[in-house]
């Protein structure tokens, strides 16, 4: 698959597992600006924020809640990843933030195993009817610390999570006994590869002890009829103004092109989860 809605064998795959990965999704060109973009963009760098993985690394992101207009935002709005994530969810998605993970050669950290609604539940989500489309900027492999998951986790509900250096991480012992009944899967991909995974999917990734960065973008979405009860620093329901995926070229064209200055698209003054979780 490149462009359009995912079809319906993929969704069903989704709801049985856990997740789904569809390849191509951006194309070469598409990802190419992407990663020229984020790794040239000195706000994404200056606004990063490391987190301890409890093992000797840290892992560096970048957060923001509401899309823009710049590369990010474009992919975050684009008719296929938000049609695609309309389907999984069954209803109306709204944009919950996005994330740039910059895991770097040979000192990107690791991450626990978790479960997005283990945080997420916090912020007065009362269901766990979240996605996330988990974009590959570089090439990811069990070299350099790609995305694994447990097929089949996210039907076992909510699991307590407790700190891990500085990451809130699910209950170890039960994911020990977990990985003795269900399937361990090292998701290996492409740059321009989409994983989609449901917000009670477990999933980590190893250190990057490689010569090669796996640095990655994940646009989360919450179900408009999950709108949470209570105000918290990721938003409530908010309308997406959808875009073609051709939105997703003529924004990276523009950026380099010197047609816009996005030089301060990312405020934490105006953000609250960047200016939160930067300062935990």
């Amino acid at each position: 698959m490149s462009k359009g809605v995912i079809a319906d064998d993929l969704v069903a795959a989704y709801h049985a597992d856990g997740y789904v990965l569809v390849r191509g999704m951006l194309d070469a060109e598409e990802i190419g600006l992407l990663s020229r973009a984020s790794r040239e963009d000195r706000v994404l760098d200056q606004k990063s924020f490391g987190k301890d993985d409890g093992e000797g690394g840290v892992v560096r992101l970048s957060l923001w809640n509401h899309p823009t207009d710049t590369i990010y935002g474009m992919i975050a709005r684009s008719a296929s990843i938000v049609g695609s994530a309309a389907k999984l969810l069954g209803d109306e998605p709204y944009h919950y933030h996005s994330k740039m993970i910059m895991k770097d050669a040979k000192v990107g950290g690791a991450w626990a195993w978790h479960q997005d609604y283990g945080y997420w539940y916090q912020n007065g989500v009362l269901s766990p009817n979240l996605t996330s489309a988990y974009i590959a900027v570089d090439r990811a492999t069990r070299d350099n610390g790609c995305l694994q998951v447990i097929r089949g986790s996210h039907k076992l509900g909510r699991i307590e999570h407790v700190l891990t250096g500085d990451q809130a991480g699910a209950d170890q012992d039960r994911v020990d006994e977990i990985l003795k009944r269900l399937e361990l899967v090292h998701v290996e991909m492409e740059p321009g590869d989409v994983l989609y995974f449901h917000a009670n999917m477990l999933h980590r990734s190893d250190q990057n002890r490689s010569d090669n960065p796996r640095w990655s973008m994940i646009c989360c979405y919450n179900a408009r009829s999950n709108d949470p009860y209570k105000e918290s620093h990721h938003p409530r329901y908010t309308p997406l103004d959808i875009v073609p995926d051709s939105a997703i070229r003529d924004a990276g064209e523009r950026r380099f092109s010197g047609a816009i200055d996005d030089a301060a698209w990312l405020d934490d003054g105006a953000d609250q989860s960047a200016r939160i979780l930067a300062a935990r």
